[in-house]
């Protein structure tokens, strides 16, 4: 068995306000856009609690597989807006405004974000 590797760049890449931690935060999240993810998000959570409720109940597994299905379709909808404002602000400012390596951390980062993304 082989060991994973860390699929990560080699050099974060910075954000747009130029932290360089695990901690970075955002460069720019709109106020609008951070109170309607974390509604849905508490709407996801809802979901969810709903959903162990199905199987603690033993409901048909097709009507549980169609809930399951809404919540991915909620998740992936709140991950487009985290991208939209990522690609606006964070990876914006850093590729315009960093250094010729920290614009090249950041298309990595954009890709493996993509690639995780769309699975």
């Amino acid at each position: 068995m082989s060991a994973k590797t860390n699929s990560l760049p080699p050099v974060l890449a910075a954000c747009g306000c130029g932290a360089r931690s695990e901690e970075r935060k955002a460069a720019g999240v709109d106020a609008e856009i951070k109170t309607s993810n974390l509604k849905r998000l508490r709407r996801i959570e809802g979901q969810v609690r709903g959903l162990q409720k199905m199987v603690e109940e033993e409901r048909y597994c097709a009507d549980i597989m169609v809930q399951i299905s809404s919540v991915q379709e909620a998740l992936r909808s709140v991950g487009r807006a985290l991208m939209s404002n990522h690609l606006k602000h964070c990876a914006a400012r850093a590729i315009r405004k960093g250094s010729r390596e920290e614009a090249e951390a950041m298309y990595e980062e954009l890709l493996e974000l993509i690639y995780k993304h769309s699975r």
